[in-house]
């Protein structure tokens, strides 16, 4: 791809041009060497301005519901919001399975909602490199509130604290042993705590619990922030305004203690991170893919080679500088 080229999708994406918007982000999917010509520019000339809200928590608690009901608040206060669901990645495509933006999709069409699914490919931190370039993009482009729904699959998703600036961890009654829950990993990082499916009879329960947790200090909050806990019953429309209010209320507390921006430093540095990744996962999977075991006889040959390849991958990032 030309740098005209590139030039003139930015160009027409400023426009709010979706289909140009798309054209971006499969960029960022499929081309690391397009994609680094896109993120320089990018970078160099977005100062962040958009308030990047993750959410997380176990599968099933109704994530996709919740940020559903919350596009309708926001698209009735005028503000331009992108949505990045995090999907696991097909074994068969390698791409995303669409459920989170097929459950959002009556948004789908509104000039001033741009959603995406992106896949995992295989990272263990809850995050794609793709996923955290998006945030930039759509910064960049002006978005004012970018959504992240990270997979879902529990503790392990912790690279959220470092891309989004409120992190909403949603949980939902009748999960089992709720001191479990609470262990250490994806349950620590919240701003705001959103028990979910309160209609159900056990929602109390939990409540109770989870709000003991809060009050006896022992879910910590970030930054001198203390964690809210919040019910919600997103398919009965019941709360939905309340998390909005603690999102907007959060926000004004990390401007007015100056964390805004460096929770965008700490993403620019992940996305660093995450870059070199990609391009080593993805050369070391094309390498094992033409691995031939029967002429490379021996553990040891065969990682001796695969261990050249990645040699090989580490001198072309000489291109990139």
């Amino acid at each position: 791809m030309n740098n005209e080229y590139l030039y003139e999708l930015i160009e027409k994406a400023k426009r709010n041009d979706k289909g140009s918007i798309g054209k971006l982000l499969t960029i960022l999917e499929s081309s690391p060497p397009e994609a680094f010509k896109l993120l320089d520019i990018v970078l160099r000339e977005t100062k962040s301005k958009a308030h990047v809200i993750g959410f997380t928590g176990i599968p099933g608690s109704g994530k996709s519901t919740l940020i559903s009901k919350l596009l309708s608040f926001y698209k009735k206060e005028n503000c331009k919001i992108a949505v990045i669901a995090i999907d696991p990645t097909s074994p068969l495509s390698r791409g995303a399975f669409l459920g989170d933006r097929i459950r959002m999709q009556e948004h789908s069409l509104a000039p001033n909602v741009f959603i995406r699914s992106v896949s995992t490919r295989g990272l263990k931190g809850g995050l794609s490199f793709a996923g955290v370039a998006m945030i930039e993009v759509f910064d960049y482009l002006g978005y004012d509130k970018v959504f992240i729904e990270t997979v879902g699959i529990g503790q392990a998703e912790t690279d959220i604290m470092n891309s989004a600036h409120t992190i909403i961890v949603v949980t939902m009654p009748g999960i089992g042993d709720e001191i479990q829950a609470l262990k250490a990993g994806v349950m620590e990082i919240g701003d705001i705590y959103v028990l979910n499916k309160s209609d159900k009879e056990e929602s109390q329960k939990t409540f109770e619990y989870l709000n003991f947790v809060i009050e006896s200090n022992e879910l910590v909050g970030r930054l001198g922030w203390r964690p809210k806990l919040l019910k919600t019953s997103a398919l009965m429309n019941y709360g939905i305004e309340d998390v909005m209010n603690a999102i907007e209320e959060h926000l004004q507390y990390i401007i007015e203690h100056r964390y805004f921006d460096s929770k965008a430093y700490l993403r620019r540095k992940l996305l660093v991170k995450l870059f070199i990744e990609k391009l080593l996962i993805d050369k070391l999977e094309l390498e094992f893919e033409r691995l031939n075991i029967e002429e490379t006889p021996g553990l040891r040959n065969q990682l001796n080679v695969l261990r050249e390849k990645i040699a090989s991958s580490l001198k072309e990032l000489e291109l990139y500088i």
